[in-house]
């Protein structure tokens, strides 16, 4: 469910940001790359985890003091329910509810799920390169993401750049909703330190709703967030 992070314009790009830079390290004339005459390749990466690709991030990402995705998340396999939901239209924005959630995850039958993936509505190859700054994308309700918390979800999956609005005042009311962050300058003592937030996914359609066990993998970034490669199991 991860896009690949490539230094060309097929890349995903969101945030106003250019896109990522993968090149070979120069010293003086010597160029480290084998097709240049060096004898490996041996490359400097410049990315935005947020902006460029599939990440995961904690409640770090919102709050004053630092917390990182590498403390947050020590357990990568999971439970998990994949749903497909068309964003509502309301006025000029794309809205994720929480009527549309429920209605496609039957929680008296999953009552013992740990990470909900959200895959939406027209599901276009598009998302895999899209440029999303200046677009208004959908995001999800804050009545949707106290929604997800209060059945227990931990991990929530979702196919877009935000669980947010793209330009909201710094609100972030949804983060705020599923992490449980009361004040971002002064953390309440039950916020959802180990819950964490993957954005940017891609779930193709041959991939079908319903029940699956989720590895969500991360790199070892001490950052607010991590590029991610989340892989779904078909349970049998």
């Amino acid at each position: 469910m991860s896009i690949s992070l490539t230094n060309t314009d097929e890349n995903p790009i969101a945030w106003y940001i250019e896109k990522p830079e993968i090149e070979p390290v120069k010293v003086g004339d010597w160029v480290r790359k084998v097709s240049e005459g060096s004898s490996t390749n041996f490359n400097n990466i410049f990315f935005n985890p947020h902006g460029h690709g599939t990440h995961t991030e904690c409640l770090g990402h919102i709050t004053r003091d630092f917390y990182s995705i590498n403390d947050s998340l020590k357990q990568f396999f999971f439970t998990a329910e994949l749903i497909s939901v068309e964003p509502k239209i309301v006025g000029e924005d794309l809205i994720i509810t929480k009527e549309s959630i429920s209605y496609a995850l039957d929680v008296t039958k999953h009552k013992n799920i740990e990470a909900l993936i959200i895959r939406t509505l027209p599901n276009l190859e598009q998302k895999k390169s899209k440029k999303y700054s200046h677009t208004n994308p959908p995001y999800l309700s804050e009545e949707a993401a106290i929604f997800i918390r209060e059945i227990g979800i931990k991990h929530l999956l979702i196919d877009l750049p935000s669980v947010d609005r793209e330009e909201d005042e710094g609100k972030l009311l949804a983060h705020k909703a599923f992490w449980n962050v009361k004040d971002v300058n002064n953390l309440n003592a039950d916020a959802r330190l180990d819950c964490t937030i993957t954005e940017m996914i891609f779930v193709a359609d041959e991939i079908l709703d319903g029940s699956y066990f989720l590895n969500l993998q991360i790199a070892s970034f001490e950052n607010d967030a991590s590029p991610s490669k989340p892989v779904l199991y078909k349970i049998s």
